[in-house]
């Protein structure tokens, strides 16, 4: 009984690990800093992000943050799946890692689950921002309008190939 017991302690601290490692950023990657929220609050269209299985099929896809009353931020994700033929939303909250001016977050949308939403780049005037997830498997280029500058997004994409991710499976997603 006793191994029994130690080994759910294990596990569960394991777990804790696992769950911690995902909020994390990756290496040689560091979150903007002097990151106002109130700025970024409100509603971002998805320009292009890598393929993972959440969103897997949708377009139209946007993000809109509001604040919560207990300080965090309301996250509502909305996409239309063309499979389905349906629009479909997933509502999460985020929270600060450290700081509230560095653009470093978790965001959850299961429960005690969080993953890394990390500002690797974000314009002056908060018009669209290069997002990191917790590895360079997660990556999101998002902007305040459904099309964002071709010569600004070609510089996005360009530095986030220097920081390692795989811009040549980068989806752009349709936002008519």
């Amino acid at each position: 009984m006793k191994l029994y017991k130690k080994l759910s302690y294990v596990g569960l601290l394991g777990l804790a690990l696992l769950l911690s490692a995902c909020v994390g950023i990756p290496d040689g990657i560091t979150p903007v800093t002097g990151f106002q929220v109130e700025r970024y609050l409100g509603k971002w269209y998805e320009v292009a992000r890598l393929d993972h299985s959440f969103e897997r099929g949708l377009e139209q896809v946007t993000a809109e943050y509001s604040p919560r009353d207990d300080g965090d931020i309301h996250v509502m994700n909305r996409g239309y799946n063309t499979a389905k033929q349906q629009w479909e939303e997933a509502e999460g909250r985020a929270k600060f890692v450290g700081a509230k001016d560095v653009g470093q977050l978790k965001v959850s949308f299961f429960g005690p689950f969080y993953g890394g939403y990390n500002i690797v780049e974000l314009d002056p005037n908060y018009q669209y921002v290069l997002i990191a997830g917790n590895d360079r498997d997660y990556l999101w280029l998002l902007s305040r309008t459904p099309k964002l500058d071709p010569a600004v997004q070609q510089r996005l994409v360009n530095k986030a190939k220097s920081l390692g991710f795989a811009t040549d499976k980068l989806i752009f997603v349709k936002q008519d």
